[in-house]
């Protein structure tokens, strides 16, 4: 009775929630290494796309064993669907790369401007048609956790300007803030040695 009790136990308790987790690691893998590779670390994603791999065996072994337990497809699934949503949050915290920052402003931009270079930000600025009239246009290049800063300035200079935010895959010459971060100092520049800064 009590091997019955087990074995009903794992069947649909404790290997389902096994699966889930799994794929839950397996999706948010999955996640970081497309990350990793559009940004250029062509040593870290590799090896994330190795132990995705072997987790995402390891699920789908246990799903190809256990065809009979509608649970486990169950668990198959929502552990994807949770992992896709995790793995976006996990995106988003590692902050990776640099970004293109366009602002489109009706007022005079030499203050903008003045704010972005205090900050030492590399700054472009040219004059514009838009729709309903001559516009200022800046351009600023920055590392992604930079972004908040960068809003908070151009809030501070006009809460109405518009902006977007642009994925920039090479720079050339540019002028950035001092880094202070770790993990934008020299540990992940060493795990894509090859990217070259064009």
């Amino acid at each position: 009775m009590l091997a019955f009790i087990d074995s009903n136990l794992f069947n649909w308790v404790i290997l389902p929630l096994l699966i889930f987790l799994a794929r839950i690691g397996d999706v948010s893998l999955d996640t970081i290494r497309i990350i990793l590779i559009s940004r250029g670390y062509k040593f870290l994603a590799p090896v994330v796309g190795f132990v995705q791999v072997l987790i995402w065996l390891l699920a789908i072994g246990q799903i190809m064993q256990n065809l009979t337990q509608p649970i486990c497809y169950i668990a198959y699934a929502a552990g994807f669907a949770s992992g896709t949503y995790i793995g976006m949050h996990i995106a988003q915290k590692m902050s990776l790369g640099l970004v293109l920052i366009r602002i489109v402003t009706k007022r005079d931009a030499h203050q903008l401007v003045g704010l972005l270079k205090n900050a030492d930000y590399g700054v472009t600025s040219v004059s514009a048609q838009g729709n309903t009239g001559p516009v200022h246009v800046v351009f600023t290049i920055v590392p992604r956790p930079n972004i908040a800063q960068v809003v908070q300035l151009i809030e501070e200079f006009n809460p109405n300007a518009f902006f977007s935010v642009e994925e920039v895959n090479s720079v050339r010459d540019g002028v950035f803030p001092k880094r202070k971060s770790w993990n934008h100092t020299g540990f992940f520049n060493l795990l894509r040695p090859n990217r070259r800064i064009l």
